[in-house]
């Protein structure tokens, strides 16, 4: 039974408190700039108060799921407190997905309601139309009517290690797989966030990230729980970035290298348009010391950061040493590129061999990264012995193969499932090569990974074809499309006998091999 001390000294922990804050010690201060629209923080917290009124007179009810589909935009970013201030779950869809891809997700979270922007209706209504029962759906015009004269909810009392939201993630099986997030870790995360980013109420956060991924790394609440100011980006475009740095005097931006790259090399760069410093975060792919020079040539301080989807996105920082400072500029680019320490609020990181046993901090043996603490998931949604696998002996086992230097930090060398990170985003090999086996004249196919300068890395196919059958390149590359997120195609397709091992493997490393000696292969 709960005694009077514990209502003295203790309070679930839940993102939510910080729009609360924020609206109370902020009130007036700028919270979200859309285009032209520009709404205060007490304006934020009434809207998502009457968000939730809103979804609860369309039924949501506690532990519901709620989908949006959505860019940037201020509907994504009130989803982040209007859905879970009824009691929902939400679940942030990736709109670069293909419908079919989207409705399995929406079909496997079992949402009740999916709330969409206007720009995306085709994309919403294609989804729908997949799905045998499909939710209730409801566009953003049709919810902003509805909030005049919906009745505000308060801040419901949550269990801070209850549902709060689901990310999913294609993972190395190309099954969707929905990562549980829980009040507890989103609020400690955010908490690490503020922290690294150095943000505080005069911040100026320019959305470059998917608002969509891992909750947009808990920055959807970090900013807010600083008192900033969350300036949206509906499409990632040089341009557009650029006008927004200097017409909004931005502060803070976070995107894999890919998109900083694309910023760094666009006509529009230009280091006279940037007030002061501006403060960015990378992960999703190492960033080259090139990269983070040419960036702090623009004004641009960057800082590397390590996560996956299943640990609220960053759960390592490079945090800088101050003896840096000082030290050779490439020296301190090639020890920014490292993925680091636990952040503010993790467990430290391990480096383990197959026994659980920690590697030697030698810089030199090889094991995995191995997770385990507050900003770690709660589990796959749906799927216990997922979940098992994935903590077999307490830890979450990364599959990302790393050596620990002597100094503490962790560094990535490899990495053991045959993920493919492009831009950001994970393209599952296996589900690619299913899609390539579906089409008549393939016999056999596999899909690795191909460097590339501007998205990292791009699938590459390697396909054996039926005997007496023929198909272009560019005809298996459409079939792909058709049927996959298009940043999935492959980037090329080579022909011929697969390698493989006594047993029948294909020898994956034998393919990769053959690309890095092979830079002149033709492209389609």
């Amino acid at each position: 039974m709960p005694t009077p001390l514990d209502a003295l000294s203790f309070e679930p922990l839940t993102p939510l408190l910080f729009l609360e804050r924020a609206a109370r010690v902020f009130p007036g201060n700028i919270a979200v700039v859309d285009g032209e629209t520009r709404r205060t923080y007490r304006d934020l917290r009434d809207r998502t108060r009457r968000f939730s009124g809103t979804l609860r007179e369309l039924g949501v009810r506690p532990g519901d799921r709620v989908a949006v589909l959505s860019s940037n935009t201020p509907l994504l970013l009130e989803a982040h407190y209007g859905v879970p201030g009824c009691g929902g779950v939400l679940v942030a869809l990736n709109y670069r997905l293909h419908a079919a891809e989207l409705a399995q997700i929406v079909e496997h979270s079992g949402a009740s309601v999916v709330l969409y922007d206007s720009e995306l209706a085709a994309l919403a209504d294609d989804m729908l139309h997949l799905i045998p029962a499909p939710p209730f759906a409801c566009s953003e015009g049709e919810l902003e009517a509805r909030l005049p004269e919906a009745q505000p909810l308060p801040i419901p009392a949550v269990d801070e290690r209850s549902l709060l939201s689901l990310n999913y993630t294609s993972g190395t099986t190309g099954a969707p797989k929905g990562v549980m997030y829980h009040h507890r870790g989103a609020y400690l995360q955010a908490l690490a966030m503020v922290h690294h980013a150095r943000m505080d109420a005069r911040s100026v956060f320019l959305w470059t990230l998917p608002m969509f991924h891992c909750n947009g790394w808990c920055f959807t609440w970090a900013v807010t729980a600083a008192g900033g100011t969350h300036v949206c980006l509906r499409k990632v475009e040089a341009t557009e970035i650029w006008r927004l740095i200097e017409k909004e005097s931005v502060t803070h931006l976070n995107a894999a290298p890919t998109v900083l790259t694309m910023i760094a090399t666009a006509l529009d760069a230009d280091a006279t348009s940037i007030a002061g410093r501006i403060h960015v975060c990378t992960g999703g792919a190492p960033p080259s010391p090139t990269l983070i020079e040419t960036l702090g040539a623009l004004g641009m301080d960057v800082t590397h950061l390590y996560g996956l989807t299943e640990t609220f996105g960053p759960i390592m920082i490079c945090e800088p040493q101050p003896e840096w400072a000082g030290a050779d500029p490439p020296r301190v680019a090639r020890l920014l590129a490292r993925q680091g320490v636990g952040n503010l609020i993790a467990v430290a990181p391990r480096v383990v061999d197959d026994a659980g046993a920690d590697v030697p901090a030698d810089g030199t043996t090889l094991g995995e990264i191995a997770l385990r603490g507050n900003d770690v998931m709660l589990g796959y949604y749906r799927a216990p012995e997922l979940t098992a696998a994935a903590a077999r002996d307490g830890l979450f086992r990364t599959g990302d193969l790393a050596v620990m230097h002597s100094d503490g930090y962790i560094e990535i060398r490899d990495r053991a499932k045959d993920i493919i990170i492009s831009g950001g985003e994970n393209i599952a090999s296996i589900e690619v090569e299913q899609v390539l086996m579906s089409h008549p004249a393939v016999l056999e196919a596999a899909v690795v990974a191909s460097p590339d300068e501007r998205w990292g890395e791009v699938p590459v196919a390697f396909v054996t074809l039926r005997d007496g059958m023929q198909a272009r390149p560019a005809d298996l590359i459409l079939h792909v499309k058709t049927r996959l997120a298009k940043f999935k195609a492959p980037s090329r397709i080579v022909f011929g006998p697969l390698p493989k091992t006594s047993t029948g493997k294909i020898l994956k490393y034998a393919l990769r091999q053959s690309l890095r000696a092979d830079d002149t292969a033709p492209f389609p």
